[in-house]
């Protein structure tokens, strides 16, 4: 098996601050779990950005700026900038800081769907700040807006002309064709590294035997010209990614997806879920991949051609 490549998604747009005090909101807080998360063995930092005093996802630029230069000069991991940014933003928000910095690695979600995060109100009830239930409560009505024309458009605004490589977001099997589909139209080069998405409500759901069949489509479609990750939500991160490293894939950790290091405790860090998925899947015998080795994996164009 190949070496195995830990991403970790440091923050995310639908966790809110009232549900963890460790959840990174400040550039500071972002930059130094970024850099803590990549000493423990992420290979590939996936980042959002945040208004440092609300909280909010935010897209704008110098919010990104506020960690990316620290992360850069401190550590050697790839910076992965989503282009998702939160599902209340545009496609113009959602790609200002990309398109600005020029980062080695991009995320692209394959397709529109529902977004529901809504049962996480439930559990809250005392709030830092006004906006956040309102914000869970009325996504029961919120679509996530990603339509043929907007990823053509990233693919060759952030892929053709900037040289930034995707790690691509497909929650549910029609995804994979979608993604299929735009390597028929000549827009994605080859390897592709895919990220398997499980238990978001609107997505696939969290279930060993989805895992096996997103995983035989995908040999289905693209043969061996790419490489597997998978990220589950809440509770079912670990043991989806423990089976993902079984099967010969990568792994995706951090509070972005689960704020959990077990149960009903929270992670204090990033950090802390990278050592423990980085234990589980040395003890399965697989070895973690340096930075240098998942760029040459991915072909990547380097850090030293971004703009951070």
């Amino acid at each position: 098996m190949r070496k195995i490549i830990i991403s970790c998604a440091i923050t995310g747009s639908i966790h809110t601050p009232s549900m963890s005090d460790y959840l990174p909101v400040t550039g500071e807080q972002i930059a130094q779990q970024s850099i803590e998360a990549a000493d423990a063995g992420a290979a590939i930092i996936h980042l959002h950005a945040r208004d440092p005093k609300s909280g909010q996802p935010s897209s704008r630029p110098e919010d990104f700026m506020a960690f990316l230069p620290d992360i850069n000069r401190t550590s050697d991991a790839i910076i992965n900038i989503s282009t998702g940014g939160s599902a209340l933003m545009s496609l113009e928000d959602r790609l200002a800081a990309p398109l600005l910095v020029e980062p080695e690695m991009c995320s692209l979600n394959m397709g529109s769907m529902n977004f529901a995060l809504y049962p996480l109100a439930e559990r809250i009830t005392d709030w830092k700040h006004n906006w956040e239930k309102p914000f869970l409560d009325n996504s029961d009505d919120l679509v996530f807006k990603n339509t043929p024309r907007d990823i053509a458009f990233v693919l060759e605004q952030m892929g053709q002309k900037l040289g930034s490589k995707f790690e691509f977001e497909c929650y549910d099997v029609g995804h994979l064709y979608m993604l299929r589909h735009f390597v028929d139209r000549g827009l994605v080069e080859k390897p592709l590294f895919i990220q398997f998405v499980f238990g978001v409500l609107g997505g696939i759901g969290a279930d060993p035997e989805n895992l096996v069949h997103m995983k035989r489509i995908a040999d289905k479609l693209f043969g061996t010209d790419f490489e597997f990750s998978v990220l589950a939500a809440g509770r079912h991160q670990i043991p989806l990614a423990t089976m993902a490293a079984a099967m010969g894939g990568h792994v995706r950790v951090g509070l972005e997806d689960n704020l959990y290091i077990g149960k009903g405790e929270l992670a204090h860090s990033n950090a802390i879920q990278v050592q423990k998925i980085r234990k589980i899947v040395e003890d399965l015998g697989r070895e973690i991949a340096t930075p240098e080795e998942a760029r040459t994996l991915l072909s990547l164009k380097g850090k030293e051609k971004t703009k951070f």
